[in-house]
């Protein structure tokens, strides 16, 4: 009788959860070891006195390759965010839409004095060109700067500074416009395809939706377990298998693990240098208002055109009225970075800007709800960064790599990840 093999995978992020249901959909046996409480790694959602909180600004890209296979998007009950986005400064906003898919945007876009005419017609060549782009093709392609991209396609000084720098800022995490332009090319095609948007019950649903088809394809997952090595020396006799998973409480001999946890602890558990520790940082707050439409039923982004703090404010109840009791408000602002202030400081900065933002419209009642200072957010994407990642096949023996690192920061990467390490992994044990 033929042995089934088996499978750990290590990390229950989105990497690991996709790993491991393909790899239980193909026949073998699966566990997957997760440290924490739940699954979910930096996807999670708290909930607290009626109130949904992200764990910082999270959003779903619905055009992503991935999200559409691994993903069903309908039980999810996706609130989606009105295209575009305000740009905000002391004494007034104006709208950037895409006129196509929200026409009644078109006299505010149209009007904006944010950015020129010339910039505006530059970014809708821009929008038709990358919706018809082949997405495989990007990260394959040229590479340079945010910035010089912009720049080379002629577009001003203006509109770098107005809108480029805070709305790409809030997707890189870097206002300087120094990451790779493919993550630009991804992205912005993504938006020119489909929509930015949340589930109903927070972006934890979207890994706790994987963990049900985890359990479903036959998999067990175990929380609250912590890996302390990887080994592909084989088993306690030697040669029982191809590797050992030594955890806290005991030792699993497998014939493959998935390592797919979080960068450092990758680096640390297979040895492969590759893996990038670099980091880009942030911070969001949460806040709560009194009333059902404090911002006026604003759904978009509020890209702040005057500085970066913040970087953007967010009107997480307008969008997702779940996310809020009844006759309250949800707000988020997000700093860049590794903010020295206070939470009070910060909470001050975010009222006043509000402030700013809508003159005559009192905020005196902002309450702080929450604030997430995430160190690790992304991993540093400077150009050239994705020509030199780990392949999931780099650590050594029957030990594979899963998790945004191995292909490019984002939801996208991370579960196209999972699923080439669990596609590696069955063809391998099939030789």
């Amino acid at each position: 009788m033929t042995k089934t093999p088996r499978a750990v995978v290590v990390g229950g992020g989105l990497a690991g959860l996709v790993a491991a249901r393909h790899l239980a959909a193909a026949g073998l046996e699966v566990t997957l070891l997760e440290r924490r409480d739940a699954v979910g790694g930096r996807v999670q959602t708290r909930e607290r006195d009626g109130y949904r909180f992200d764990r910082g600004f999270q959003v779903l890209f619905t055009a992503y390759p991935a999200v559409r296979r691994e993903l069903d998007l309908e039980s999810l009950e996706l609130c989606r965010f009105d295209p575009g986005a305000t740009v905000a400064r002391p004494g007034r906003r104006s709208v950037l839409a895409d006129p196509l898919r929200r026409p009644r945007a078109t006299p505010e876009t149209v009007t904006s004095s944010e950015v020129s005419t010339i910039d505006k017609l530059r970014l809708a060549a821009l929008w038709w060109r990358l919706g018809r782009t082949d997405p495989e093709a990007i990260f394959a392609g040229e590479d340079e700067s945010i910035e010089r991209y912009l720049r080379e396609r002629g577009f001003s000084e203006r509109f770098l500074e107005n809108f480029a720098r805070p709305f790409y800022g809030g997707i890189t995490l870097d206002r300087s416009l120094s990451t790779s332009s493919r993550v630009f090319e991804y992205t912005f095609r993504a938006l020119a395809t489909g929509d930015i948007a949340v589930p109903a019950a927070g972006m934890g649903a979207i890994p706790r939706q994987l963990a049900g088809r985890v359990e479903d394809a036959g998999a067990t997952i175990e929380t609250g377990v912590a890996v302390e090595s990887v080994s592909s020396d084989g088993g306690d006799d030697g040669n029982s298998s191809a590797v050992s998973v030594v955890a806290e409480d005991r030792t699993i001999d497998a014939d493959a693990v998935v390592v797919a946890t979080d960068p450092p602890t990758a680096r640390a558990l297979t040895g492969v240098s590759d893996v990038p520790t670099d980091a880009r940082s942030c911070l969001t707050q949460y806040y709560g208002l009194p009333g059902e439409s404090a911002l006026g039923g604003e759904k978009r982004l509020l890209l702040n055109a005057a500085d970066d703090e913040p970087n953007h404010v967010v009107p997480h109840s307008a969008v997702a009225p779940s996310h809020a009791p009844e006759g309250r408000t949800l707000l988020s602002a997000t700093y860049l970075g590794t903010p020295a202030e206070t939470d009070e400081e910060l909470t001050e900065t975010t009222r006043q800007t509000l402030e700013s933002w809508f003159p005559g419209r009192p905020f005196d009642g902002l309450e702080r709800l929450r604030t997430d200072r995430i160190e690790f957010a992304q991993f540093a994407q400077p150009p050239g960064v994705h020509d030199g990642l780990p392949n999931v096949r780099d650590p050594a023996g029957s030990v594979y790599l899963a998790g945004e690192y191995t292909h490019w920061s984002s939801i996208q990467g991370a579960m196209e990840s999972g699923r080439d390490a669990a596609a590696a992994v069955v063809r391998d044990l099939s030789k």
